[in-house]
């Protein structure tokens, strides 16, 4: 497909360019993964490959499947009863459906973040020891909690108050004490569905920078209705459309700069969606 003067330029300079230039080795994949929510069809036989240590974003039009694909890699649909999943999604190989799989084992693995901030109604060291606690992780649990908020650029700001309620944060400062809740338990893959939708600019520019760093140490998925975010951020891009079909994934600055699906190119330009 020609390349338009119209479609978003992606800026590699923002990005971390030992991560970009690492080996893509995939660390969750989808094999003919199809949704149904009831009668009704959210994913349509999708197959993506996930590589490791790097910010996949997901990209479509509201209804296209975009969190249902999120919340399929650690099993929270699970608690949805009229959902039913066919095909394969493996973690490290392993099909995370099979009947020997623990989903509260696997979801320590793969954290979450989600759309709206959701600080427990606890002190800000009790949010983020709470996944440890609940593990039975006891040992050096102010250390761990230290590093996780250090990890969610964090600790400078409330190392005086940690026995403040996560409640009296600002929104961002919130979102990020969730993020540090996601990583105290130390996941391999951080999930993120629209972590920034909630918040001001400025915060949400701070969440921004934290992914690029997150993705040193995580796999980073996030799930995003802001293009130019997608492309400040992602190594890779999923652009999902109506129906749940995976309809391109490619590198990021290979979908906003030179796509190969027209129907990829009218999404991003407008005509689309």
């Amino acid at each position: 497909m020609a390349q338009t003067d119209s479609l978003i330029t992606t800026d590699v300079s923002v990005t971390d360019r030992e991560r970009t230039s690492r080996p893509d080795e995939t660390v969750v994949r989808a094999d003919g993964l199809e949704v149904h929510y009831g009668e009704e069809r959210a994913l349509t036989d999708v197959d993506i490959d996930i590589p490791e240590r790097k910010v996949t974003a997901i990209i479509g039009p509201s209804g296209c499947g975009k969190s249902t694909f999120l919340r399929c890699v650690n099993r929270m649909n699970d608690q949805i009863d009229t959902c039913r999943i066919d095909g394969d999604l493996s973690f490290h190989g392993k099909n995370v459906y099979d009947d020997d799989v623990d989903p509260v084992a696997l979801r320590r693995k793969i954290g979450m973040v989600f759309q709206k901030p959701n600080p427990f109604p606890k002190s800000i060291r009790d949010n983020v020891a709470y996944g440890l606690r609940v593990q039975g992780k006891t040992d050096d649990v102010d250390a761990r909690v230290r590093q996780a908020l250090e990890g969610a650029a964090l600790w400078e700001e409330v190392e005086g108050q940690l026995d403040s309620s996560g409640l009296d944060l600002s929104g961002g400062q919130q979102q990020r004490l969730c993020i540090a809740r996601a990583i105290a338990p130390d996941p391999e893959v951080l999930l993120m569905d629209e972590p920034t939708s909630a918040l001001d600019p400025v915060a949400a520019a701070k969440i921004e920078d934290l992914i690029a760093d997150l993705a040193r140490e995580y796999t980073v998925i996030i799930v995003t209705h802001n293009m130019q975010q997608a492309a400040r951020i992602s190594d890779k891009t999923a652009v999902f459309l109506t129906g749940g079909e995976l309809v391109e994934f490619d590198d990021t600055a290979t979908i906003f700069e030179d796509p190969d699906d027209q129907r990829v190119e009218d999404y991003i330009t407008g005509r689309f969606g």
